[in-house]
């Protein structure tokens, strides 16, 4: 018996603990006796195990902390962030906000944690937090692998060539070509050279027979120059393809390019004539430059003086055959594929793929070929863009719902469309519908179909009204919703309108907590991200506003940032209740460690996978 403990994990002892071990042993014993099994040993694995299997989601007791006998309110305020810079471009700052201040200064129960880069699964701490990563880590307790590992884990796998985006695309093989279109680095921030190459050489053996790639140098995140390197690795890997060395061959060249800051890999709508710029070279097949191969153009153009001869800044090119015709403009029928697993810099691409003309007012696209078009991932959750995509999100198990249904918790859940996936399917780990029907309930108030700053409001009343309904009926030990509007609004530019969006959810949030310590209730406000919270571009160097040069105005900024955001509890909770002190935590604080906190005050301790409770 004593090996058959060694084999048991941490919730199967907790279980005991929990249970009795004896009571366990002398349940299992006594069978054995009654029924008396031809194999005991296997007979007694078999209980066990199935022991397990019926209690692995068992929640034990908090031990300081009782279960409360009304519900915990959980509110998202989607893009909020707490910036350091606080100017008259921070709109959660500019904004009047009183409940959010009277929050933020109980000692003890207000602290920020981390909502970005590795402590959210993303490959880097320079990559900013997004609302999909965010819930996903709010809702399982985890941090799991987003972004360079997904590809490679569905590279690897060859999960990659199975899924329906590349199935979308594949259906291009046979009389189309295959374009790929993305940055060509080693950098392995926006994409990496040997994931090109494994798509390039996956694609062929499943029956590409012409494709064309379309590359942005980088000097970025790798040392200037380096894209002569890279052609000339790059051009041995593609003749052995077009030899069929190793396997099936296939006509593969490189047909366009230019600098990834000057052609092609604009974000947050900054500057659209980069994305025109790149639309004319890779789908147009016109540009400035034309050259017999993808190396002379690099070794050629790089000749250039200052800032236009750097990698990052290369002019637009195309590669030319004999008669000075380019190799690979996109036509009808043709497969695109954006190959970048970094979303920022591919969603404005995307957009003048996917969008039609009444959509697309930034530039005068000239012809949008009928095109079987995916991106390696799904870069934006809110907008679904791209419909189609070859790596689907991580699917993580054992989330914080799976736990709440089996352990008799009631959850009501509620957003507007444009939240409603982040606060059910990402926050369930990736997964649709219900967990349990019968202990959930998920309430949908439909988005308006606007510009989101001509209604910086949104349905923030409407959530309202549905929380409150939910609070004061007694039927749910748990409210969670999300209000949209910091991040939505935000995501428009629009300052003046941002601030307003703030200002609305700070009253909404105001009265969910006024009815939630009216009806004897505790609760916990955090966010997913930051947005709102910084409105213009910024001088890194200084942090001063970038100014436009032409109109003599900050840039906007559309985008979300690398703020923390607030966590603050309050309620019928013990007055020993506090955060912990950051020293506690082995690396900072991060989303996924909200979890752990939110099933404390449901009065269980967290399960021991979940990342560490903040009290």
């Amino acid at each position: 018996m004593a090996g058959l403990a060694c084999t048991s994990d941490p919730v199967d002892v907790a279980y005991l603990k929990t249970h009795g071990f004896a009571e366990i042993i002398d349940a299992m014993l006594g069978t054995v006796l009654l029924e008396k099994p031809a194999d005991s040993l296997g007979f007694c694995i078999d209980y066990l195990s199935e022991l397990r299997r019926k209690h692995a989601f068992t929640l034990r007791p908090h031990p300081t902390i009782p279960k409360p006998s009304h519900p915990v309110v959980l509110i998202v305020m989607d893009g909020w962030g707490e910036s350091t810079t606080k100017d008259e471009y921070n709109a959660v700052h500019v904004a009047k906000t009183p409940t959010y201040d009277a929050m933020m200064s109980v000692e003890g129960r207000a602290r920020t944690v981390v909502a970005h880069g590795k402590a959210v699964g993303l490959p880097s701490n320079d990559d900013m937090g997004n609302s999909e990563v965010g819930h996903n880590a709010l809702g399982s307790g985890q941090v799991t692998n987003q972004g360079a590992k997904l590809v490679d884990t569905a590279l690897e796998s060859e999960a990659l060539y199975t899924s329906k985006g590349f199935e979308h695309v594949q259906a291009a093989f046979e009389n189309h070509t295959l374009h790929l279109i993305g940055l060509l680095t080693k950098g392995g921030v926006h994409a990496r050279f040997d994931q090109l190459v494994r798509l390039i050489q996956g694609a062929v053996k499943r029956g590409a027979k012409r494709i064309r790639l379309h590359l942005l140098t980088d000097g970025r995140d790798v040392v200037d120059g380096t894209s002569v390197e890279y052609a000339e690795e790059l051009e041995g890997e593609l003749r052995k393809i077009r030899e069929g060395t190793g396997g099936a061959s296939c006509d593969v060249q490189v047909a366009s390019g230019g600098g990834r800051m000057y052609v092609t890999m604009d974000r947050y709508e900054a500057h659209w004539d980069i994305v025109e710029r790149g639309w004319k070279a890779h789908v147009l097949g016109e540009a400035p430059h034309a050259f017999p191969s993808f190396g002379e153009a690099v070794k050629t153009l790089r000749a250039a003086e200052g800032d236009a001869g750097s990698d990052q800044f290369l002019p637009p090119f195309v590669v030319a055959d004999d008669e000075g015709k380019p190799v690979g403009p996109v036509e009808d029928g043709d497969g695109v594929v954006l190959f970048n697993f970094r979303a920022d810099r591919m969603v404005q691409m995307s957009k003048a793929f996917e969008y039609p003309d009444a959509e697309f007012p930034f530039f005068d696209r000239v012809r949008r070929p009928d095109v079987r078009f995916a991106g390696m991932l799904q870069y934006d959750g809110d907008l679904k863009l791209p419909t189609h995509y070859l790596v689907d999100a991580p699917s993580i198990t054992s989330t914080s719902g799976e736990y709440l249904v089996k352990n008799g918790v009631r959850t009501f859940v509620a957003a507007e469309t444009q939240k409603f996936g982040h606060v059910t399917f990402f926050w369930n780990g990736n997964k649709s519908g219900y967990i349990n029907s019968e202990m959930e309930t998920y309430y949908e108030e439909p988005s308006d179909k606007i510009v989101f700053d001509q209604k910086p409001e949104m349905k923030a009343k409407e959530v309202t009204a549905a929380a409150l309904e939910a609070i004061k009926s007694g039927k749910f030990d748990m409210v969670r919703i999300n209000y949209a509007n910091p991040d939505m609004v935000g995501h428009t530019g629009n300052l003046k309108a941002t601030v307003q969006a703030v200002e609305v959810v700070d009253r909404c949030v105001g009265e969910v907590i006024a009815a939630t310590e009216a009806a004897g209730g505790r609760w916990l406000v955090t966010s997913d991200h930051g947005n709102a919270d910084d409105m213009v571009q910024r001088v890194k160097a200084t942090m001063a506003p970038l100014i436009d040069p032409d109109t003599k105005e900050p840039v906007p900024c559309k985008s979300h940032t690398l703020a923390p955001v607030p966590v603050c509890i309050g309620g019928s909770l013990p007055d020993s209740v506090r955060f912990k002190p950051d020293t506690e935590f082995a690396s900072p604080a991060g989303l996924a460690n909200v979890t752990a906190t939110m099933v404390n005050l449901l009065g269980f301790a967290a399960p021991p996978h979940f990342e560490p409770s903040l009290i």
